[in-house]
């Protein structure tokens, strides 16, 4: 087993880009949370309101609070406008993913949003194109005065409100065009403090990258963060890490990829993922060393049953399953075990999440998927929380709960339940699989028999290449399997 010396896995510079201190820092748990939680803040913008992310739907519903007459609109498309109109001194500039924009054009009286956007003149949509052919702007950041910021995996769009509950067949999980969607779990970080001052930097970088127009620093004297919101964490310090793919005179970052690798290899007890992805082949080949060590760390990962879309699943369900067959030939595979969400009636939890906790010290979150668009293509970023750092001695009692909260909402517990059987280093996947197998449960993930074509397809990473450049490659370069770590499963 590793080093049991607790240390840091940040390195700025190699792990991350900065490390930085958030006077309050809280990890948002599902979009019911969020979305309130952000049109609160919102309301208290002064100068910039600065949105980037992979897709925005002006049609979805912030809070779901009751509103009184006089109140802002509900609706985000509205509500961007009521602030436009009446906070005298505010910008707001929204940076979209160029190819998302599309989605536009079937979104009913979207259009009709955005061009009533435009014509305000302290608002600004911008489609974000800088970045190569294959790639895309994934990164789902909030920053309001830079002094308040969010980052994580949950999308403004529609389909991902959900309370933790994921009630079955709740009518609340409605899309704007009226039809009912499936349960959907997400996780993000709302921080302060520096950490949304670099937060906005890294905003404004990308800004003016997706634009050409640069942006100032906002000095506002100001405090968005809700009245009513308790922070998990406070005075403590995070780690911000990027990917970003070599773009004309713009170079390549993969702080992820390596903070991914530094922090398995360092787990000394348990990994647990929550991620919507795993088709990621140095990923898995860091937990595959792990796991032929003499006493390795428990490996529980949370995925979805299947990708999001067909295009999706083609790319990313047949590479899991090929990298899960093969690491189940790995000695000490029992000490790995992957599930999928559901609740009391059979609907599949949909897992958007993107978040690793490692032994209680260290909690990661962020919008980086354990595939290889996630290392190297897609632009990303991840916040990391490790008690290795100066000044986050005491974070872990709180790391601690976190995890204990998120395997109670999966599993339909209690939050003591849990703790009990955690305690003293109680195994989660003896928990889990003790757990009844009617209602809100975590299920094994079963693998699907695959074709030939899409072994073909899975094993050359063809739809999920591990750089711009590997889109071209032939296909003697690509492959899960293309070193020795792993075994080609039969």
């Amino acid at each position: 087993m590793a080093d049991t010396k607790t240390r840091s896995t940040l390195e700025p510079g190699t792990t991350c880009w900065k490390i930085a201190q958030a006077d309050r820092a809280r990890v948002v748990i599902d979009a019911d949370e969020y979305f309130g939680i952000l049109r609160a803040a919102m309301l208290k913008a002064e100068r910039r309101i600065l949105m980037i992310g992979w897709d925005f739907d002006t049609r979805i519903t912030l809070g779901r609070a009751k509103r009184k007459r006089g109140d802002p609109p509900a609706q985000l498309g509205a509500f961007i406008l009521w602030l436009a109109n009446n906070r005298p001194e505010l910008e707001i500039r929204i940076l979209k993913w160029n190819i998302g924009a599309l989605k536009m054009l079937t979104r009913g009286t979207t259009l009709v949003t955005a061009a009533r956007w435009a014509m305000h003149d302290r608002i600004q949509l911008k489609f974000d194109a800088a970045h190569p052919v294959g790639c895309s702007h994934h990164q789902k950041i909030v920053v309001i005065d830079d002094s308040f910021a969010v980052c994580g995996g949950i999308d403004m769009t529609s389909d991902r409100w959900d309370t933790r509950e994921h009630r079955p067949h709740d009518p609340r999980r409605k899309a704007p065009n009226g039809k009912l969607y499936t349960p959907w779990h997400d996780v993000t970080m709302i921080s302060d403090g520096a950490v949304a001052r670099a937060l906005g930097e890294l905003g404004r970088d990308r800004w003016l990258l997706g634009t050409g127009d640069a942006l100032d620093p906002v000095s506002a004297d100001n405090d968005p963060w809700p009245d009513d919101v308790e922070p998990h964490f406070r005075d403590v310090q995070i780690s911000i890490a990027r990917t970003r793919a070599e773009w004309e005179e713009v170079p390549e970052i993969r702080e992820i990829e390596a903070l991914f690798l530094a922090q398995i290899a360092a787990a000394q007890k348990f990994v647990y993922i929550e991620n919507q992805y795993f088709t990621s082949r140095k990923i898995a080949e860091a937990i595959a060393r792990r796991l032929e060590e003499a006493d390795p760390p428990e490996f529980v990962m949370i995925n979805p049953v299947q990708a999001d879309g067909w295009l999706e699943q083609k790319a990313m369900d047949g590479a899991r399953a090929q990298l899960l067959r093969s690491l189940g030939e790995t000695p000490g595979s029992d000490r790995l075990c992957v599930y999928s969400p559901v609740n009391a009636a059979e609907e599949d939890i949909y897992v958007h999440a993107k978040l690793m906790i490692v032994d209680d010290r260290l909690i990661r979150i962020g919008s980086a998927n354990m595939n290889n668009r996630s290392l190297g293509l897609d632009s990303e970023c991840d916040l990391t929380i490790d008690d290795g750092e100066s000044g986050n001695a005491a974070t872990g009692e709180m790391i601690r709960s976190l995890r204990i909260s998120l395997i109670a909402e999966h599993c339909d517990a209690t939050e003591a339940e849990v703790a009990a059987a955690l305690a003293d280093g109680g195994s989660m996947i003896a928990f889990i699989n003790a757990r009844p197998q009617t209602g809100r449960r975590l299920v094994r993930l079963d693998l699907p028999e695959l074709t030939d074509a899409e072994k073909f397809v899975a094993e050359n990473e063809i739809l999920d290449p591990d750089s711009p450049d590997a889109l071209l490659d032939p296909i003697a370069k690509r492959g899960l399997f293309r070193r020795t770590v792993l075994k080609q499963p039969d």
